[in-house]
């Protein structure tokens, strides 16, 4: 019976932990008056969602990979 709780203890310390979080490459800059919203982490790139409704893609060095601007739901 000890061994029993044992292995669910183990099991889940396992299953619990959290794992690293991703480094932020030190040279993200965002355009000035923008603020991040989301941040997403891919394999060989990272997409930055801005305040002003732009989805900013940067590759792992920090450069600028690609900019898309999204619609804007009428109110």
């Amino acid at each position: 019976m000890v061994l029993g709780l044992a292995v669910i203890a183990v099991v889940m310390w396992l299953q619990l932990r959290t794992p690293p979080l991703p480094q932020l490459p030190a040279t993200i800059s965002l355009p000035e008056g923008q603020t991040a919203e989301a941040v997403t982490f891919g394999r060989n790139l990272l997409a930055v969602v801005t305040d002003a409704g732009e989805i900013l893609v940067y590759n792992r060095d920090g450069s600028l990979q690609q900019r898309v601007t999204l619609d804007q739901p009428a109110q």
